[in-house]
């Protein structure tokens, strides 16, 4: 799906479901991590992470369309927008639209290995640092030996 198709789906969502105009922008967003949609408060624009739509399809992605379209008609007309608000709780009801989004499968960072091994040459004491090291200006903690880079 396209930028184009999803702002198309987007306004006839607005027009069908909340029978008022959506007059801004929505496109994908690839940054987007932890969350399905986002609605962005200066700009008026409506953000869609595309792997909820890859991984969980057309209604995941319409659920979350509707979801945001209620940020954005509430934040519109001067309503209580917000997760928390009465207003904006009544609407999720009347449109059936989702509290939440399915949760996004995100892939964990891989932990990053220390770089730089130094050892002390008295006591044998290794060191790993992500960072380099000036060894003429530390010594070792437990004895204070001289260090020299291991690897």
């Amino acid at each position: 799906m396209t930028n184009e198709e999803l702002h198309q789906l987007v306004v006839s969502i607005s027009e069908n479901v909340f029978h008022k105009p959506f007059k801004h922008e929505a496109y994908f967003n690839s940054r987007l991590k932890t969350t399905g949609g986002r609605y962005m408060l200066q700009s008026h624009h409506i953000q869609i992470n595309p792997k909820s739509f890859e991984l969980y399809g057309l209604e995941e992605l319409e659920g979350i369309i509707r979801h945001e379209l209620c940020h954005y008609h509430l934040h519109i007309e001067g309503k209580g927008y917000k997760h928390r608000d009465k207003d904006f709780k009544d609407l999720l009801k009347v449109t059936k639209s989702p509290r939440f989004c399915a949760n996004l499968v995100s892939v964990k960072r891989k932990k990053r290995v220390a770089q730089h091994v130094y050892g002390c040459i008295s006591c044998g004491l290794l060191y790993r640092r992500k960072i380099r090291l000036n060894t003429n200006k530390y010594r070792c903690g437990k004895c204070s030996g001289r260090l020299l880079k291991v690897e």
